[in-house]
């Protein structure tokens, strides 16, 4: 399975897919897709999603994870968040890809163990998990996280359908 992990923003976008088989996981390509803070709104969501777009074409991920929205004391910055995630959702769909949202937390607990953990935290477990050299910048390890979620969660519904089946 091929899934592409997206952190979405209007300014810097993190991607990342990963291919699974079984239990062994890797990095297919990871990154970041920024956008000129300067231009107006619309224009940076055009980039983000013709660069997203662009990308799902190159990589052919069976699936798009993202997170779903959560609450903020800064209204702006989730209704900027909400027009970003709107942008990779349309990117994906329109390429016939499923679209499958997890919460921070849980995204956080599938790779640190703790709900409530640090971007730094997840950063550093993001590569450990995938054996990197190097830690990938913080948006495309968030990707990245948002991916081994759906890895994981889906590797759990195989064993369950599996135990389900005998």
């Amino acid at each position: 399975m091929r899934v592409m992990g997206v952190d979405p923003g209007t300014h810097r976008m993190g991607f990342g897919v990963l291919e699974t088989s079984g239990r062994d996981v890797k990095v297919v390509i990871c990154g970041t897709i920024r956008a000129n803070s300067r231009d107006p709104i619309a224009k940076r969501l055009l980039h983000m999603f013709e660069s997203l777009q662009k990308n799902i074409q190159s990589y052919k991920p069976d699936a798009l994870a993202i997170e779903s929205l959560f609450f903020a004391k800064d209204v702006r910055a989730v209704e900027r968040i909400g027009e970003a995630r709107a942008c990779a959702m349309l990117a994906a769909s329109k390429e016939g890809i499923e679209v499958i949202e997890y919460a921070p937390t849980a995204v956080k607990r599938s790779v640190t163990g703790n709900g409530r953990g640090s971007k730094e935290q997840v950063q550093f477990m993001v590569k450990r998990l995938l054996n990197l050299k190097e830690a990938p910048a913080l948006d495309a390890s968030d990707a990245l996280a948002i991916a081994l979620c759906h890895a994981h969660s889906a590797r759990q519904v195989k064993c369950i359908n599996t135990l389900q089946v005998k």
